[in-house]
């Protein structure tokens, strides 16, 4: 009997160990929008850029890489406001829309933060109608 007492104190004292960790551990929203800039830059770097048209004589494809470094903190800024953050103290989920004209796809991102980590579980790439 004393040693489920002492497997429940034990268990109980590490699930609350844990929780604590958790709540210490949740990254906030600044976390969120760095690595969410982070993400989307290298995404069109080896995604996008590469698929750039031809058109204007290769120009866009020549210095998409470059583009996009120097509007990066343009793309932090736009996904800071496009960004809903559900803190659930334990662990947050962020939900981003990036509306882009057309012909370029938009997108809808769903990731979770816990423990100082991010974990991007949902993205959704659409056309927006004209």
């Amino acid at each position: 009997m004393e040693a489920l007492q002492l497997a429940n104190t034990v268990g109980g004292v590490t699930l609350v160990g844990i929780g604590v960790l958790m709540v210490i551990t949740n990254p906030g929203q600044n976390d969120y929008e760095h690595y969410a800039t982070d993400a989307l830059t290298e995404y069109l770097k080896q995604e996008v850029c590469p698929k750039a048209p031809q058109q204007l004589g290769g120009f866009l494809q020549s210095y998409c890489k470059t583009l996009i470094d120097t509007g990066r903190p343009q793309i932090e800024q736009v996904i800071a406001k496009e960004t809903i953050r559900r803190n659930y103290l334990l662990f947050s989920i962020y939900e981003t829309e990036l509306l882009l004209p057309f012909p370029v796809p938009s997108y809808e991102f769903g990731t979770i933060g816990a423990f100082q980590k991010f974990y991007t579980y949902e993205v959704q790439e659409f056309q927006k109608k004209l």
